[in-house]
């Protein structure tokens, strides 16, 4: 049966970021991700983690100036000095929240033009090699232009060469379900040839980004697939509830509690 963390940047928005853990935790979730922590202090956040028995399964690497329109800057050459910088300021949250894996955002950036490929794969390497002796994984997530105009990684099948080309174990995948199906599809044959790279899951509604309940694809079967696939990883629960949270959680009601 699937683990799901419950996306705190989009869920439990009706209480301030550190009470979102609590909330989490009564509805039922044994895991919690999020964009970034960088607001708080490292040791806050582990607190809060640790009151609730929760699991920290993902969060991001420094993106650059988020609210200017910067979405990461792996992709970009003059960029690498901030990279390497933006891997020590994630070190002490990772540390204190006891995460096993960290997402690599790529940056606005044209794949077509080497020098981008080029830093890109640099950057991958070194962040992977920087977390390596931590017992960290980095993850790298394509996604979708209608979300994210210009995105340099908006393709899974790049983003599956380039972990194969680099052959670095703790290099991995996010599957993000929402962004595969509207950049390519066929979303249970990918989730099965890529299955053995992929480090993290997460899911949302398609088109809407809503609970997974309804709309294009039929999650249930989804959630039965990961498991015909042997997936123990978490499923991150990254979508815009209609309303109120726990008023969308009836999808839910039957993980609450899951923890393996």
């Amino acid at each position: 049966m699937p683990r799901f963390a419950a996306n705190l940047s989009m869920m439990f928005t009706e209480v301030p970021f550190l009470d979102r853990f609590d909330a989490a935790a009564q509805a039922g979730f044994t895991a919690v991700e999020f964009l970034f922590p960088y607001e708080h202090a490292a040791e806050a956040v582990g607190e809060r983690l640790k009151r609730n028995g929760l699991t920290q399964a993902l969060f991001n690497l420094p993106p650059g100036d988020w609210n200017a329109g910067e979405k990461g800057f792996a992709a970009l050459p003059s960029r690498f000095s901030d990279l390497k910088a933006s891997l020590e300021t994630a070190l002490p949250y990772a540390k204190a929240t006891g995460v096993k894996r960290l997402h690599l955002m790529a940056g606005i950036a044209n794949r077509g033009e080497r020098v981008a490929i080029e830093a890109f794969y640099k950057s991958v390497a070194w962040a992977a090699e920087f977390f390596a002796p931590h017992g960290i994984d980095i993850v790298i997530e394509p996604i979708n232009a209608r979300n994210v105009p210009g995105y340099f990684l908006n393709d899974f099948g790049f983003a599956r060469d380039l972990i194969q080309e680099l052959r670095l174990a703790n290099l991995k995948l996010q599957f993000d379900i929402y962004h595969c199906q509207i950049i390519h599809g066929d979303v249970t044959m990918r989730l099965r040839e890529m299955m053995p790279i992929i480090g993290h899951i997460q899911i949302a509604s398609i088109p809407s980004r809503n609970e997974p309940d309804g709309e294009e694809l039929n999650y249930p079967f989804l959630f039965d697939e990961l498991d015909r696939l042997g997936y123990a990883g978490f499923v991150g629960c990254e979508y815009n509830p209609r309303g109120k949270t726990t008023d969308g959680l009836a999808w839910f009601k039957p993980y609450a509690g899951v923890k393996s």
